[in-house]
């Protein structure tokens, strides 16, 4: 409307004007009244700029809410994102997209992290901290040719052998939910100190039905890390891509209350050192007489790692532990544990990885996935606490056979060198296969079949197996 008037103005002006000059008014005069005329119309046309300009302003002004936002230091962050800029460091470590989250929880030095878009982090107004809560739900069937010994996790451990009294029976059907997981991650990703506070839980708790377990809540601050998450002498991104939620029996899977250190020395080459909460797993069953576990010092873990985009990473870890026990006969003993661990993902070909790890040891089966029965040491016949010597291997290929379709085969090995006190149905070794095909059915949803073979053998030489058959379906509601 405004338009209209300052557009229809100088023509009234006009009218009026040219209505008011007599017929023998001088061309001269004519000329001046048409020049002050444009004049008029440019001085108009200006404070219409004006005006339009103004407006225009008070719109961007009242869009943030008060302009509360406009130096908020996490919405600049996020602004740097969606204008595709890098606020983090890409790690060498590429994100295989498995449908475990072991590698989202990972600690990195420096400012490293998976993804340097940030994807799915939300600013918190007036701090420079985002935030990504993370939401997965899960449910696998699962068909048992035998009794498997735990229907919701395929442990190796727990697999009965033949002489034991739940050996055998007929095929078990199961469905379950407990691998569902919450996550919440926090960063700062423009503050010095590469600040990060990671939670992570799922439902794998004792007791049956959906019963909570905490897998991990940290902090981490110039590369020191606290609270409860992976030991150093743990690889998380050397875990093979299972559908199977419990993973191979001889994986290194130890989740710790501790505090680690990073140091990131070269170019592509750090350490990390840990000092962690101890538990010495003594078997009972090697002593008639009552036997409890003790513990005089915190296990000593670290490692050494390479890492390199195009090829992958090795990692070395070791871990030194003091065992100690108590048996109300023998007396107090104690005997020095220690263990290396080798693990690496190497990418071969153009998409395809290779995940494997080597472990050797005495006194680390608590380390060991298959951590089910206490192992660690045992008393000998002659009453002397004895650390168990264990070797692990497991070995993981993953090909991609399109975009949406990948196939991983894993093998798992676990054997230890038994004290004869531990009795004739002590855990001696195992070993796990599986093969699946996982479909990206959505960018979000993934569905799994896969096949599992475990095999166990006790110091007596009863064994025992099972074939296990697992659909599942896990959803990523954030990612």
């Amino acid at each position: 409307m405004k338009t209209t008037i300052i557009k229809m103005t100088p023509c009234l002006i006009a009218l009026l004007a040219a209505g008011g000059i007599p017929a023998w008014a001088q061309d001269s005069d004519l000329n001046q009244l048409k020049a002050k005329m444009e004049l008029m119309q440019k001085t108009m046309q200006e404070m219409q700029q004006k005006i339009n300009d103004l407006e225009r302003e008070r719109t961007r002004a009242v869009a943030p809410t008060n302009g509360l936002f406009a130096t908020s230091p996490s919405i600049q962050t996020i602004e740097k994102v969606a204008a595709g800029e890098d606020v983090g460091k890409a790690s060498p470590i590429t994100d295989r997209g498995s449908l475990h989250d072991y590698q989202e929880g990972a600690q990195r030095p420096k400012d490293y992290t998976l993804d340097p878009k940030y994807h799915g982090f939300v600013p918190v107004p007036n701090t420079p901290v985002l935030v990504k809560f993370n939401a997965k739900p899960r449910v696998d069937a699962t068909s048992d040719t035998r009794n498997a010994g735990n229907p919701d996790r395929f442990a190796t451990a727990t697999i009965p052998v033949k002489g034991e009294s739940n050996y055998g029976g007929t095929e078990q059907f199961n469905v379950n939910a407990r691998g569902s997981t919450l996550s919440l991650d926090l960063r700062a990703p423009e503050l010095p100190g590469n600040f990060r506070f990671y939670y992570n839980n799922d439902f794998f708790g004792s007791g049956g039905g959906m019963s909570y377990r905490l897998k991990q809540l940290y902090g981490q601050f110039y590369d020191v890390t606290a609270g409860f998450t992976y030991s150093c002498f743990e690889d998380p991104d050397a875990w093979p891509d299972t559908v199977d939620y419990e993973g191979p029996n001889s994986v290194i899977f130890a989740r710790r209350a501790l505090a680690r250190y990073a140091w990131a020395f070269a170019d592509g080459w750090q350490m990390n050192f840990g000092v962690e909460a101890p538990s010495a797993e003594i078997d009972e069953h090697s002593t008639p007489n009552a036997v409890r576990s003790s513990n005089s010092a915190p296990d000593g873990t670290m490692n050494v790692r390479w890492e390199n985009a195009k090829i992958g990473h090795v990692q070395l870890g070791s871990v030194a532990r003091s065992l100690g026990a108590h048996d109300s006969v023998y007396g107090n003993d104690r005997v020095f544990g220690w263990g290396f661990n080798l693990a690496s993902s190497i990418n071969v070909f153009e998409r395809d990885s290779i995940q494997a790890q080597l472990t050797y040891g005495e006194g680390i089966f608590r380390y060991m996935n298959d951590d089910f029965i206490n192992n660690d040491a045992a008393f000998n016949s002659g009453g002397e606490l004895q650390a168990i010597p264990v070797f692990g291997a497991m070995i993981g290929y993953t090909h991609h056979w399109s975009d949406k379709f990948r196939s991983t085969a894993t093998y798992g090995y676990i054997h230890l060198d038994n004290e004869d006190t531990q009795g004739a149905n002590a855990y001696h070794e195992t070993q796990y296969g599986s093969l699946n095909l996982v479909w990206q059915m959505r960018k979000k949803l993934s569905v799994g079949l896969e096949t599992l073979y475990g095999w166990k053998e006790t110091q007596s030489g009863d064994r025992g197996d099972v074939w296990r058959f697992q659909l599942g379906m896990v959803y990523s509601i954030f990612d």
